[in-house]
């Protein structure tokens, strides 16, 4: 029985027991209009090759299927962890959302995922710096006041 393929590049592999005149091995005409006919082996298809000529130009196929995975910014929920941990929860909430709303086709829930973890990895940053800078304004006074107070004593 001889395979037909949609690809160029398998060439098919003539069968020794098919002859050219006739649809089954041994019979000498074609039942059924030359498509094929029931012999010995079964139901034979007569093979038809379009020429070179008549084969279509190979086009580039457009990318069908999902967009790619976007990344999960785990990074960004480690620096939520380390700054301020609080937002973390939620950062790895989101983070570990990312491929399974991927998988399951929420292609824009994965991305928004994505997106809303490293969000929450640069707020805790923003926040992290915010409370250090309170915190150095907040020595900068005791200390100001520490040193205005000891110079009004007098010994």
């Amino acid at each position: 029985m001889l395979l037909v393929s949609d690809h160029p590049e398998y060439k098919p592999t003539p069968n020794p027991e098919y002859r050219a005149d006739s649809g089954a091995p041994g019979t000498g005409s074609t039942a059924g209009g030359g498509t094929g006919s029931f012999g010995q082996a079964g139901y034979q298809q007569t093979p038809s090759f379009p020429s070179p000529e008549q084969q279509q130009p190979a086009y580039p196929q457009q990318p069908y299927g999902p967009p790619p995975l976007p990344p999960t910014n785990a990074g960004w929920a480690v620096a939520a962890l380390v700054f301020f941990w609080p937002l973390a929860f939620s950062a790895f909430n989101h983070s570990s959302s990312v491929f399974p709303r991927w998988s399951l086709g929420d292609y824009q829930g994965a991305h928004y995922a994505s997106e809303r973890t490293k969000q929450l990895g640069k707020y805790s940053l923003y926040i992290f710096g915010a409370l250090f800078a309170l915190f150095i304004l907040f020595y900068v006074v005791i200390i100001a006041v520490a040193v205005s107070a000891g110079s009004s004593y007098t010994y």
